[in-house]
């Protein structure tokens, strides 16, 4: 993850379900869901796994969480949890069935390295399930979206005690292209692809090692 994001993340640790339940309208778990409903069964990398949110959806599996924010990792139920980065995974070649990704990819340094990180660390087979928040595909509904995040993602910082924080997350949702041209050319293969949420803000990918 970058540094800026680090930093910030450190700061709201204690506030940042409950903010992203808000936020979601309560819709944060189902998106993970319909994601981790197509994991292998296995051991699973929750990479920028942060304070565990994921941790009741990924109950049936063997998780290591990964996260490169202490403050967060701290707040975890996960027994197993490491300090790291996505960009420099710290696990042998072929360690997981499965990698689960859920509101990180925005916020890292580098994605192809990280995909590429995803790969080696991944068994022959396995599969990552990468749920992340992005602007609609429509240019007006971007707009629109642009500015209702324009709002209420200070707003929410305001209750978090970091309104300018929450500037920096309504600005990330910019960063990056739509998921459907993110992931073409990446070192696994690219399975699907859908969207959720109001105006399909969110989107989930399926992507697969041979």
């Amino acid at each position: 993850m970058s540094r800026e994001s680090d930093r910030i993340f450190a700061r709201i640790a204690a506030r940042y379900d409950l903010l992203n339940r808000i936020l979601s309208f309560g819709q944060e778990q189902n998106w993970r869901r319909r994601g981790i409903a197509f994991l292998p069964e296995g051991r699973v990398l929750d990479l920028g796994s942060g304070t565990g949110a994921a941790a009741p959806v990924l109950a049936e599996f063997d998780v290591v969480a990964l996260d490169p924010v202490r403050e967060m990792l701290a707040l975890s139920p996960i027994p197993d949890r490491v300090a790291g980065l996505g960009e420099h995974l710290p696990f042998a070649d072929g360690s997981f069935d499965g990698v689960f990704s859920a509101y990180v990819f925005r916020n890292l340094t580098s994605i192809p390295e990280t995909l590429a990180e995803i790969r080696r660390v991944l068994r022959p087979g396995g599969v990552a399930v990468i749920v992340d928040l992005g602007r609609p595909k429509s240019r007006v509904l971007a707009a629109v979206h642009r500015a209702a995040s324009a709002v209420f993602l200070p707003l929410a910082g305001l209750i978090a005690g970091a309104p300018k924080d929450y500037w920096y997350l309504h600005r990330s949702l910019d960063k990056l292209p739509p998921a459907e041209r993110l992931y073409e050319g990446c070192p696994l293969v690219f399975e699907r692809v859908w969207r959720m949420g109001p105006l399909g803000f969110v989107y989930a990918t399926i992507l697969r090692k041979p």
